[in-house]
């Protein structure tokens, strides 16, 4: 495919999402109908549709419309492209630019659209982050880097940064956390590599690996991931120490993979169902990894920034309020509650937690540390709560 029709069919794409679609959707299903398109077109088309969802309030600016066309527009003229070598027509490339739509662009306005924030949001975003909020702002603009968490159960940062080298993926290590790579050359290659297959590694953000780094595991314990999706901190804490890791979601389906991600791992993970939640006893930690908006991981999902609106956000805090409550009720006197979201908002992070204590007396607030999104891994909140 040439340029021009790469922008085309991002066009196309786009469109479908901004009737509804989901982006993953949107584009598996283009991808199904256009067999002709190579692995390097898709991977580039994809490119495009990420970048204009998350730049869409600024790209819609600068192309003149909210609309596909109009957000690669914005696009190409963000980035400098020239329109007259892209924008050729059919039957591949889009359409000239039209004199209406030339006279229609223009600069983004300072503030949520120039940061690409809903403008609901801002004040929110403003008053959780303070000065910070519009330097997170624009990290969550730009494409998230990969990470990798090396399994020290069966190999060393070291060893796996020279196999994946053999492999074509280069990597680098990251001070975030000490099983942490990034990823700088190959990351396609990852799944199907060796290195990946064999349970070297995982795919896990660096924030996310800091998050279980900071937890009080010790060999012997007994620990529950209270909300454990796909597993990724529950396979992270079962490398730490010698535990024994139970994994619970209200959606079980979420889990899965688990079992399949465990074994090649080398480590056992027992699942949970919510059936077996109310007999399951009391544990050292609970780990709740509640949901939430995401909004600190928004350049990797930047769909979600634009499908959350106030009733969402506040239903989201109720939700985090109760699988505290619940979580809670799991944890051994003595031990510990983990309370992680992958937000930056202040309403999804200090303010259940103070809800929580003021609730539940004798807990204690034991430590507390935030991750804002960037070069270093995606934005992340941990509590640690101590039950009297």
């Amino acid at each position: 495919m040439t340029p021009g029709a790469r922008l085309q069919a991002a066009i196309e794409i786009l469109e479908t999402i901004l009737a509804g679609q989901p982006p993953e959707a949107a584009l598996t299903g283009w991808a199904r109908r256009s067999r002709f398109a190579g692995s390097k077109d898709r991977a580039a088309i994809r490119d495009h549709v990420f970048d204009a969802l998350r730049c869409r309030r600024s790209l819609a600016a600068l192309g003149g419309a909210e609309t596909g066309r109009g957000l690669i527009l914005g696009l190409a003229r963000r980035d400098g492209l020239d329109l007259g070598a892209l924008f050729t027509g059919p039957p591949y490339a889009p359409d000239p630019p039209r004199p209406e739509e030339i006279a229609a662009a223009r600069d983004p306005e300072p503030g949520a659209e120039a940061l690409d924030l809903p403008d609901w949001l801002w004040p929110e975003f403003c008053a959780s982050l303070g000065a910070r909020a519009e330097t997170v702002a624009r990290a969550l603009q730009a494409r998230a880097p990969v990470h990798l968490r090396v399994n020290t159960r069966k190999t060393s940062r070291p060893a796996a940064q020279e196999r994946l080298a053999a492999e074509g993926i280069t990597c680098a290590p990251l001070e975030l956390s000490p099983g942490a790579l990034e990823v700088r050359v190959g990351a396609r290659r990852i799944r199907g590599s060796a290195c990946y297959r064999e349970g070297w590694v995982e795919l896990q953000d660096a924030a996310s690996q800091a998050v279980v780094d900071r937890l009080p595991l010790a060999d012997g314990m007994r620990v529950l991931d209270y909300c454990a999706g796909g597993g990724g901190k529950a396979l992270a804490m079962a490398a730490r120490a010698r535990i024994r890791v139970l994994a619970h979601d209200a959606a079980p389906a979420r889990m899965r993979d688990i079992p399949a991600r465990a074994a090649r791992a080398g480590v056992t993970i027992e699942i949970l169902p919510p059936r077996d939640r109310p007999g399951a006893g009391t544990f050292d930690l609970v780990l709740c990894d509640a949901p939430c908006s995401g909004s600190g991981s928004w350049r990797r999902n930047p769909g979600g920034k634009w499908r959350l609106d106030p009733d969402a956000l506040a239903a989201l805090t109720r939700t985090q309020a109760q699988i505290l409550t619940e979580a809670a009720a799991h944890v051994r006197p003595g031990g510990w509650l983990g309370y992680v979201t992958c937000s930056v908002l202040a309403c999804e992070n200090n303010r259940p937690v103070a809800d929580f204590l003021a609730a539940h007396p004798g807990w204690a607030l034991a430590a507390r540390q935030d991750w804002q999104p960037g070069a270093g891994g995606d934005g992340f909140h941990l509590s640690l709560l101590s039950r009297p």
